[in-house]
């Protein structure tokens, strides 16, 4: 067994449950969380991409942003359309809801 700075080397324990630093924290594939010790940066572990610096061309980032987009649901105009759509919805809505009142008042519904 070797030590240096007052910390075992070589042993599975080295990064045991009272050590102090900060750990990874991400979630496992068996489900638990990682005990790693994490980078300053990124405050995840290296297998769970700590050591990733994302993409440096504008290429790179438009394939990054072209693989995350699935469907199109959450983007700028699709937003702002359910915006709009839900804004007239209520209109109508409103607008029914006066129809109707004035149907009862009269007695025809």
């Amino acid at each position: 067994m070797r030590i240096k700075d007052n910390c075992d080397i070589g042993l599975k324990t080295r990064f045991g449950p009272d050590w102090p630093g900060k750990r990874c924290g991400a979630k496992t594939r068996a489900g638990g969380i990682c005990p790693k010790p994490a980078y300053k940066d990124s405050g995840r572990c290296h297998n769970h991409g700590g050591a990733s610096t994302g993409p440096k061309t504008k290429d790179g980032r438009q394939r990054v942003s072209e693989a995350h987009l699935k469907h199109g649901r959450y983007t700028k105009d699709k937003k702002e359309a359910r915006k709009e759509g839900a804004a007239i919805e209520r209109q109508l809505r409103t607008r029914r809801k006066l129809i109707e009142n004035e149907l009862k008042s009269a007695g025809i519904i």
